[in-house]
């Protein structure tokens, strides 16, 4: 007797994840959160920073030689790293972000999000893992290597594995569905920067900051949720729809398309190309404003923070410590905003359109943006705090509309990959933004100007990226049918097969595992809204 040793799908790959016809469709966007509300982390990694830059020395910096090269320094091990030095870990994330999830995209829509998904796992909990022995060895180029290389690697990767997937199953409201995920990449540092500090605190000794403790200590429980969220994900079974919906109701315009435009073919359409600039120049905008945030707000009202007719440059070091307080809890503010907009923004452009809801951030973006320097010339904080607020909500919402605005254009087969290309966006607007802003502001203090006055003119050149941005999403017009890929015909099922099609079919869909789907959010929920009061309770400082 012979044994067969023909192998089916492995469990890895994307046919093991077709979902079954049971299968509750609200058991995805969970999945997406616990993955996101970890890799969003990297926002929040700052709080490392000078518990990091006291490393040797414990409670006081010990300074390396004046003399010491760059190269030296990555492997010195008896004087502490500069702030500026741990730094490159941010910039690595989100250069590296982008760049994995252009080069990566193509490979998750053949892979699957699952595999996708645990790789992002394996990457980002790795990294944690390789940075943690690098600060107990105290190599400088281990926390680069692991949390900013390989890490970035796992971002790029997790952020993009779900996008495809929720659209797919949410074609009807495929806003709503990615503003749920991409809200999480934003909420996570709410979540693990506390969590991170109360860490730090409980593992500190005479001899230890505790950080890398923390870093083994959250990788192991990063590996948990992300684990789980990637083997929670399911891929709906071709020709699948929600029940009582045709495709046909949801193409009001032209520019809602319904078939698909392979990966190589969409990026060399300028459709792709205008969408790129406008995420850019969006995102370059307000990711130069959340970068100035805090300092904005205490050079620009000063001693008027705590109730003191004094600019910022004649406080002392306890009011400076004062308003400090203030600042930090308006960057937890603005971080609401942010989170708030991802969701809010892309769940309206289910309805208004995606090429409408771009231009409502631009439009908006260049009143408001103008506006900032003469409200914060009105001497209150109310206005100025509702502006940015609203600025940096329409930050968050371009990231979040932005996957939908895709499959629009180009179809829900190949939108993963096509995401993932769109990306460098990102990459190129975190370059661009920040060294726009901190160059203009070191420039107007060069030339005399107070620095309340600073940031005028760097706020209307941002609005002038808006204008821009805005030409751009104008220009944007349906893609021209040319592109389109062949139509692929299925095969008419026939016995036992055609009435598993007939399970798939909307008019039969069956969804089961309410006590699941309750539980899934309830997993994901908790922390998110735990993360949501610590960072209400720290903004509270700023109304007082």
């Amino acid at each position: 007797m012979s044994v067969s040793l023909a192998a089916g799908p492995s469990f890895l790959s994307r046919e093991r994840t077709v979902a079954a016809p049971s299968f509750n469709r609200w058991l995805v966007p969970p999945a997406a959160l616990a993955i996101h509300l970890c890799i969003g982390m990297a926002y929040g990694f700052s709080v490392f920073w000078l518990p990091l830059s006291r490393a040797v020395g414990i409670t006081q910096p010990v300074a390396c030689p004046a003399e010491m090269g760059f190269l030296a320094g990555l492997v010195a091990s008896d004087c502490d790293w500069k702030i500026s030095q741990l730094g490159w870990m941010y910039t690595l994330f989100f250069v590296l972000l982008g760049c994995s999830a252009a080069v990566w995209g193509g490979w998750l829509e053949r892979a699957g999000p699952r595999k996708a998904g645990l790789v992002s796992a394996l990457c980002w909990c790795g990294g944690l893992l390789i940075s943690a022995l690098g600060v107990y060895w105290h190599q400088l180029w281990m926390l680069w290597l692991g949390s900013g290389v390989i890490g970035g690697i796992g971002l790029g990767l997790g952020y993009i594995s779900p996008v495809s997937t929720l659209i797919k199953w949410f074609p009807d409201r495929r806003g709503m569905a990615t503003g749920m995920a991409i809200m999480g990449f934003g909420g996570g540092a709410m979540i693990g920067a506390p969590l991170a500090d109360w860490l730090m605190r409980q593992f500190a000794s005479p001899t230890s900051v505790g950080v890398w403790q923390t870093f083994v200590a959250m990788a192991v429980i990063y590996a948990v949720f992300m684990t789980a969220g990637a083997l929670g994900y399911r891929v709906p079974r071709e020709g699948w729809k929600p029940a009582g919906w045709t495709p046909l109701a949801t193409a009001k315009s032209a520019m809602v398309s319904s078939r698909n435009v392979d990966l190589g073919v969409a990026t060399r359409t300028p459709q792709f190309w205008l969408i790129w600039a406008a995420l850019c120049l969006n995102v370059s905008a307000g990711i130069g404003v959340i970068g100035m945030a805090s300092p904005m707000l205490q050079e620009v009202f000063g001693g008027r923070l705590i109730g003191l007719d004094v600019p910022f440059g004649q406080l002392d070091a306890a009011q400076k410590a004062q308003i400090a307080a203030i600042a930090a809890g308006f960057t937890g503010l603005l971080s609401l905003c942010n989170i708030g907009g991802r969701f809010l923004w892309a769940t309206s452009s289910d309805r208004l359109g995606r090429k409408l809801t771009f231009a409502i951030f631009f439009l908006l973006g260049m009143v408001l943006y103008a506006a900032v320097p003469t409200l914060a010339g009105l001497g209150t904080t109310l206005l100025f705090v509702l502006a940015m607020g609203v600025i940096i909500s329409m930050y968050g919402g371009g990231f979040a509309t932005v996957p939908a605005y895709l499959a629009d254009m180009f179809g829900t087969k190949m939108v993963g990959a096509i995401h993932g290309r769109l990306l460098t966006a990102w990459a190129t607007a975190g370059i661009l933004g920040p060294v726009l802003v901190n160059y203009l502001r070191e420039y107007q203090l060069a030339a005399g100007l107070p620095n309340a006055q600073a940031y005028n003119q760097t706020m209307h050149i941002l609005a002038g990226l808006l204008v821009l941005g805005l030409i751009c999403n104008l220009l944007i017009r349906p893609v021209a049918a040319r592109h389109y890929m062949a139509e692929e015909t299925a095969p008419v099922a026939t016995g036992p097969e055609a009435q598993g099609a007939l399970a798939a079919t909307p008019m039969a869909e069956r969804t089961s595992a309410p006590a699941l789907v309750v539980l899934a959010w309830a997993a994901v929920g908790l922390p998110l809204a735990a993360g949501v009061l610590i960072t209400i309770q720290k903004a509270a400082i700023l109304l007082h």
